[in-house]
C-alpha cells in the first residue's frame, strides 16, 4: 500500500493529512501559525508537531510516505523557498515538495489544471496558472504592498469604524455594540483608553462581526465587505489579464474563511462583477474542500501518476477539517 502526505500551513493554523492509494484517510493532524513570515520557530514547531500527530495516528514511518507536498502560506519568493526548503527537509521526508498555499487552494477548488485562485482568510492572496502553465502570484505581501483584506486588516476596519463613529467621522453603526460587547468595554472611550495606553490590537475576531452588521442592514458594514470584494476582484482581474486568460473557460476559486464562511453576498458579488468584466466564460466558485485536499491531490500527482478518478471522489468530501 502507497502513502500520500498533504500539509496545508496557513497563518493561523496548520493541517495534515494522510491517505492511502485508495483515498482512504489514515492519519490527521493540526496545529497553530505554519507561516514563517510570522514568526519562524512557531512555524516550524507547529509544521513538525501536525506532521507528527498524522504519521503517529496512521502508524506510519517517514519512509513510508510516497510522496509529502507542503502548501505554505508564505512561500511567495526564493528568498522564503531558502528558508523553507532546509526546514521541511528536516522533516525527514524522502520525496516532498514545497509551494504556496495558493495552488493547493486552486487545486481542490477545481479539476481543471489552470485557472485563478483568491484566497482571503487571515490574509489575502491571488494567484492564477495558465493552460501553458505560467504561473503568476498577485498580492500577498501586506497593507503597505498593496494588499487589502483578510481578518488581519478587517478586524482594525471594524475597530477603527467604531471609533470613527464616537468621534463624528463616520456614521452610527451597529458594528458599535456588537464590539463593545464582543470586547467586553461599557462603552467606546474605556475601550479607546484601554487600547492606546496597552498598545493592544483588534483580535482577529471582530472581522465576522461585518456579517452580522450587514445582514442586519448595517450599511457601514456592508460598505466594508463590499470594499473587500472590489479589492479581491481587482485582484483577480489582474491575475487573468497577466497570464492572457481573458477568452477562456476556467474556475476562479475563493478559499479562506472570510470568504467561505462569510454570510451574504457583499463580497461574493463584487468579485463576479470583476471577473466577468475581464473573463466572461470564467466561473466564480467557492471552495467547498479543505485546501490540505489538494496538497494529497498534488503529492500524489507530483509521482507522475495522474490522480485516479476514485481518489478524487473519495476525497471531495472532506468539507471541514476534524480529527473525528
Amino acid at each position: 500500500m502507497k502513502y500520500y502526505l498533504g500539509v496545508d500551513g496557513g497563518g493561523s493554523k496548520t493541517y495534515t493529512l494522510i491517505v492511502d492509494e485508495q483515498g482512504a484517510i489514515v492519519g490527521k493532524g493540526h496545529s497553530g501559525n505554519g507561516n514563517h513570515q510570522i514568526d519562524y520557530e512557531t512555524a516550524k514547531a507547529n509544521i513538525g508537531e501536525s506532521v507528527e500527530m498524522a504519521l503517529t495516528q496512521a502508524g506510519l514511518k517517514r519512509e513510508q510516505i510516497e510522496f509529502a507536498y507542503f502548501g505554505l502560506a508564505g512561500a511567495d519568493r526564493e528568498i522564503d523557498y531558502g528558508i523553507l526548503r532546509p526546514m521541511i527537509a528536516e522533516l525527514g521526508f524522502p520525496r516532498h515538495e514545497i509551494n504556496c498555499d495558493t495552488m493547493i487552494a486552486l487545486r481542490a477548488g477545481t479539476d481543471r489544471p489552470y485557472g485563478v485562485v483568491l484566497i482571503c482568510g487571515t490574509g489575502s492572496n491571488s494567484a492564477g496558472v495558465s493552460p501553458e502553465g505560467q504561473f503568476y502570484q498577485c498580492g500577498g505581501f501586506t497593507y503597505m504592498f498593496g494588499d487589502f483584506g483578510g481578518g488581519g486588516t478587517l478586524c482594525v476596519e471594524v475597530f477603527r469604524t467604531v471609533i470613527r463613529a464616537w468621534d463624528g467621522r463616520e456614521r452610527s453603526t451597529l458594528l458599535t455594540q456588537l464590539v463593545l460587547d464582543d470586547l467586553g468595554y461599557a462603552n467606546v472611550q474605556e475601550m479607546f483608553d484601554d487600547y492606546l495606553d496597552h498598545n493592544k490590537v483588534p483580535p482577529l475576531r471582530l472581522a465576522k462581526l461585518l456579517f452580522q452588521a450587514a445582514k442586519e442592514g448595517d450599511e457601514v458594514a456592508a460598505d466594508i465587505l463590499r470594499m473587500q470584494g472590489i479589492e479581491l476582484g481587482k485582484s483577480a482581474k489582474a491575475v487573468i489579464r497577466r497570464l492572457v486568460m481573458e477568452s477562456l473557460t476556467f474556475d476562479v476559486v475563493l478559499a479562506g474563511s472570510i470568504v467561505t464562511r462569510g454570510e451574504g453576498d457583499f463580497i461574493h458579488k463584487c468579485i463576479r462583477e470583476a471577473v466577468q468584466e475581464v473573463a466572461p466564460s470564467a466561473r466564480v466558485v467557492t471552495l467547498e474542500v479543505e485546501p490540505v485536499v489538494g496538497a494529497v491531490w498534488l503529492a500524489i500527482e507530483a509521482t507522475g501518476i495522474e490522480l485516479p478518478r476514485a481518489v478524487y471522489e473519495r476525497l471531495r468530501g472532506v468539507a471541514e477539517f476534524s480529527l473525528a
